[in-house]
């Protein structure tokens, strides 16, 4: 369920105050665990390291973004692929 218009989309503040302290030429990696927050236009160009809950990703920003949360580009969990002896010769022959 969406959030209310009248809210507003919601942004960490901590982390909107990151990005006006920093320039997107620095190439600095911005580390947050706030996934629920929305990408805004003036976070484009920037790189954040987005925690999963073991590691943090590095989310490059761009304009296509904007309106998508944080947390959508860092996946948390890995596919183990299924099968076992038989997909494993199968995956080696090709």
């Amino acid at each position: 369920m969406s959030r209310s218009l009248k809210k507003g989309p919601f942004t960490d503040p901590k982390l909107l105050k990151k990005v006006s302290n920093l320039k997107a030429e620095d190439g600095k990696i911005i580390k947050t665990w706030s996934r629920a927050s929305v990408i805004t236009p003036e976070m484009v160009g920037f790189t954040f390291g987005v925690h999963n809950g073991r590691e943090h990703i590095n989310v490059y920003v761009v304009e296509n973004m904007v309106g998508h949360r944080l947390g959508e580009f860092s996946p948390t969990r890995k596919f183990v692929s299924h099968g076992g002896k038989m997909a494993k010769t199968q995956a080696k022959a090709k």
